[in-house]
């Protein structure tokens, strides 16, 4: 299942640095949505959505404000689910999500692929 991180980083103190490496670790294929034009591992950070198809789950790592200008991009892609991060949530988006019969969750990446609920 293809995992889309939103507010991807190559700053390795980052928290969606660390999402993005361990979900690699743990096997899942990850493509990444970033304003800044990096790299990190084989992933490179797109700038356009439109470049993702079948993505399964997208996890945030922006925040609530930030979120709303990718809105309507992230609901054209029909993720299975869509999780929010700490710091990342959402009221206001998840009612779109509702509203689109998508699934989400507040939730840690990092905590749900080490306790194997990813």
């Amino acid at each position: 299942m293809k995992t889309l991180i939103v507010g991807a980083s190559a700053h390795k103190e980052r928290y969606a640095y660390k999402a993005l490496t361990m979900l690699i670790f743990y096997g899942h294929e990850v493509v990444a949505f970033s304003q800044k034009k990096e790299q990190v591992c084989d992933v490179m950070f797109m700038q356009d959505f439109s470049t993702f198809d079948e993505i399964h789950t997208i996890t945030i790592y922006l925040n609530p404000i930030a979120q709303m200008a990718y809105y309507e991009d992230i609901i054209k892609l029909q993720p299975v689910r869509v999780i929010f991060n700490p710091g990342t949530e959402n009221p206001d988006f998840y009612q779109k999500l509702n509203e689109n019969n998508i699934y989400y969750e507040e939730a840690c990446t990092m905590v749900l692929l080490r306790t194997g609920q990813y």
